[in-house]
């Protein structure tokens, strides 16, 4: 089975579909799927929900998809650094899921993992919990109330990763392996896009993090641009 496809847009091409669900990998504008990203507005699909820990930037990232009114929906744990996201949810115009961080990653690994429920106790009474079935269980310190969260099953995988082999096994590359790891499980169709494809068998089997059973489809994004979120620079010092 050849998972290698020639661009995004071809990787993409019977894939994308209006009011879709996609799971995108990313924290910040560390490891985003970024060729992938752009496909997906080129596409003109509308009404998307994606779960992603944040939007990007403005004009980066998920956020080059909110300024074409692509996004209906983010299920997201952090939703600062980007303007046109404040103005969409405060106008009305995006519905935003708040959901904490390590709740998130766990909802898409449950997912993958075909777990449609699972108890935290993350959010307990706070707005996190509401609407949500609350539930005791005693772990040692006597009984404790904890919420429930649904795995989340999207009907699309996106992520970035550094190098994979041409049976779909992936490598990611220090912290930005973050929520891709999660997220390329959860999709019914997971596509990867890397910095360089290998032979099979040349990668240790030991540093494989997601195996090719979870990867339908595979691009070569190289080369990127290191996108840098806040430029901190200071006068250089006379001598």
């Amino acid at each position: 089975m050849n998972k290698l496809y020639p661009d995004a847009a071809a990787a993409l091409e019977d894939v994308l579909q209006n009011n879709m669900l996609i799971a995108s990998g990313g924290f910040g504008l560390c490891g985003i799927p970024e060729r992938l990203l752009d496909a997906i507005r080129d596409s003109g699909v509308t009404g998307l929900t994606f779960a992603s820990n944040n939007a990007g930037i403005d004009n980066e990232g998920i956020g080059k998809l909110l300024r074409t009114k692509q996004v209906a929906k983010m299920i997201s744990s952090y939703v600062g650094e980007n303007k046109e996201f404040e103005r969409q949810f405060l106008s009305g115009e995006l519905e935003v899921e708040f959901c904490p961080q390590g709740t998130l990653a766990e909802r898409m690994r449950a997912g993958g993992a075909g777990i449609p429920g699972f108890y935290t106790k993350t959010g307990v009474g706070t707005q996190v919990a509401e609407g949500k079935e609350v539930k005791q269980f005693d772990t040692g310190n006597g009984p404790e109330d904890y919420i429930l969260e649904h795995g989340l099953f999207a009907d699309l995988s996106i992520v970035k990763a550094w190098k994979a082999d041409e049976t779909g096994n992936v490598v990611f590359r220090k912290t930005a392996r973050n929520f891709n790891q999660p997220a390329a499980t959860c999709g019914k169709v997971c596509v990867v896009e890397v910095e360089e494809i290998v032979p099979a068998g040349s990668l240790d089997p030991d540093h494989i993090h997601l195996p090719g059973v979870f990867v339908q489809r595979m691009i070569v994004g190289a080369p990127y641009d290191k996108k840098i979120e806040f430029r901190t620079v200071r006068e250089r010092e006379t001598a």
